[in-house]
């Protein structure tokens, strides 16, 4: 099953759980897009603090406690049979870190509107300002014939720490999803210290998408991460700033057909041991 779905097709599917990750990282906050309108029954999820911990040695947006994403599936109703699309403004960044998210916690069916809200209101979806009122159903509640209730764990998904991102660097790829000039070291806007793991090879997350914010084609995917060295045929990892579009490069990857683990701590997290070597330039 793709990892997107179309706004046709959300249109026209019936019994799934929408989520609205709608955020910037500098800029008004995604709640106020999200009052402003959104897909009828979509609940909001704050990326900051339902889909990361607070930041420090892990890092901007480390992962978030299994309390804090089990208190997030009550609310919306999720559980462990659930359908759940995630979307956010339009080039899915957010959406992407949402997803990863609940995978990693256990739900497994979770799909990203390709294009974001922007693509629903092209496909003429209607918009509401309604709030939906918290879910009923609990995503402790027990499943059907006694099985054991769902409690949302960590570790369904691989994830690297900074010493597997160093490792897929030395002898895999290490893909790099920050804008060239961050990757280089010649601006740094969000962290301490500028620059990139060494043996990192720089894959903006702008490239897996078109102007319109919909990823681009799985077989211009293939060929852009080809071209990079991540074809598959040897280890393939992704970080960022924080591991927010990182999971947006994870995600390309996939569609592309290549497998590649996330560093969540990223480029915050490397940075906090002052032992760790880094890098500058375009190279």
């Amino acid at each position: 099953m793709s990892p997107l779905i179309t706004a046709a097709e959300l249109r026209a599917a019936s019994g799934v759980v929408v989520l609205d990750a709608t955020w910037n990282l500098v800029g008004p906050p995604g709640r106020e897009a999200y009052d402003a309108g959104h897909v009828p029954g979509a609940y909001f999820v704050d990326l900051d603090t339902e889909l990361a911990g607070p930041p420090g040695e892990g890092g901007r947006h480390p992962l978030p406690d299994a309390s804090v994403v089990e208190a997030l599936l009550r609310r919306t109703g999720i559980d462990a049979d659930s359908k759940v699309v995630v979307y956010d403004a339009a080039n899915s960044m957010a959406a992407a870190r949402a997803r990863f998210v609940l995978r990693y916690f256990g739900v497994e069916d979770v799909r990203v509107l390709d294009g974001g809200f922007a693509a629903w209101q092209a496909a003429g979806g209607e918009v509401s300002t309604t709030v939906p009122a918290d879910a009923e159903v609990s995503a402790a509640k027990p499943a059907v014939g006694g099985e054991p209730a769902f409690t949302p764990t960590p570790g369904h998904v691989q994830v690297l720490d900074a010493e597997g991102a160093a490792e897929v660097a030395a002898s895999g790829v290490l893909l790099d999803a920050r804008a060239p000039e961050r990757f280089a070291g010649e601006v740094e806007p969000m962290d301490k210290v500028a620059g990139h793991i060494p043996g990192a090879v720089n894959a903006p997350t702008t490239g897996n998408v078109a102007a319109d914010g919909r990823f681009l084609p799985a077989g211009e995917l293939r060929e852009r991460f080809a071209a990079l060295g991540a074809d598959g045929s040897q280890p393939v990892g992704a970080y960022c700033g924080s591991g927010v579009t990182a999971a947006h490069e994870a995600l390309a990857l996939e569609i592309a057909g290549v497998d590649a683990p996330v560093y969540v701590g990223s480029w915050s997290e490397w940075i906090t041991d002052p032992d760790r070597p880094i890098a500058t330039g375009r190279d």
